[in-house]
């Protein structure tokens, strides 16, 4: 158990690293030089940096500005989610804080404001979905995000994080104008739907239901044809009042086709439903991890 545990915790403090430094230079190369406002305290850190550049001659480093700000969201994290989730947290927002001082003087990839704000928010994704692969957050709105979706669990972590950060983008439009706002509204975009594939799986697979009075057959040759599980469920149809088994099956998206053509031989006038599905976990498909 202490060997698990132990291999778990490393695991998860790797994914923080990893994750924490590729946002980090996301952040100098892409977001920083453009004057990208992409929402988080990073976000905030920016636009502290430009105005305090304006009155001191020198900004503040948005690693302090990072760390200082997160402060209260730490606190309330302690309480809500506790010790272990508060440590991993600190443990990501204080490596991110390093990150972002070791990483000031990366020279920008490009000064382009599109390229910036696709491929920012694609590395934004990706680090942010390996720190929360690791049940944690790197502070700012993705804790407060997290927190917030402690309550309303119907959300999901990118879709607040998604609003929150729509505010501070408004703050940075009216510093840096609308231009580089619109830019950021894509780069926040294109960080959400990222974090989202990692976090649930970018193998999409399709669910089929299918109504038959042929279901003996149709679900045999599925399991013969397809080697895929079969589940009968009980329905009835409401007009005609009678009763109706209604065969579920969750596949491949390269193996839908032959389904339909396999229900199609047998039955023509079979009614199928064929719905996406985000993440499948079982035999046959995405094993559980213990």
């Amino acid at each position: 158990m202490n060997k698990t545990f132990d291999k778990n915790t490393l695991k998860d403090y790797l994914l923080i690293i990893v994750g924490t430094v590729i946002l980090a230079l996301d952040i100098n190369m892409f977001f920083e030089k453009q004057s990208l406002v992409t929402g988080g305290f990073t976000g905030l850190a920016i636009v502290v940096k430009h105005v305090t550049e304006g009155m001191f001659g020198k900004g503040i480093d948005l690693g302090v500005t990072n760390l200082v700000l997160n402060i209260p969201l730490l606190i309330m994290g302690i309480s809500l989610k506790g010790k272990n989730f508060a440590g991993k947290t600190l443990f990501a927002t204080l490596f991110l804080s390093f990150a972002l001082f070791i990483t000031k003087n990366v020279p920008a990839v490009t000064m382009d404001l599109l390229l910036s704000s696709v491929f920012g928010g694609i590395f934004a994704g990706v680090g942010l979905g390996l720190v929360f692969m690791a049940y944690s957050t790197t502070g700012g709105t993705d804790l407060a995000a997290s927190i917030i979706q402690h309550y309303i669990k119907h959300y999901s972590i990118a879709k607040i994080m998604l609003c929150l950060d729509s505010i501070i983008i408004i703050l940075g439009m009216f510093m840096f104008g609308i231009e580089k706002a619109m830019f950021a509204i894509i780069a926040v975009f294109i960080t959400a739907k990222v974090i989202d594939g990692i976090l649930e799986g970018i193998t999409f697979s399709k669910a089929a239901f299918i109504i038959s009075d042929n279901y003996n057959e149709i679900s045999k040759e599925l399991m013969k044809q397809l080697d895929r599980g079969v589940t009968g469920l009980e329905g009835k149809g409401m007009y005609t009042d009678k009763n109706k088994k209604v065969l579920f099956c969750v596949v491949s998206k390269k193996e839908i086709v032959q389904l339909k053509e396999l229900v199609k031989k047998i039955d023509k006038n079979a009614f199928v439903i064929v719905a996406d599905v985000r993440e499948v976990l079982g035999e046959g498909f995405k094993e559980y991890n213990v």
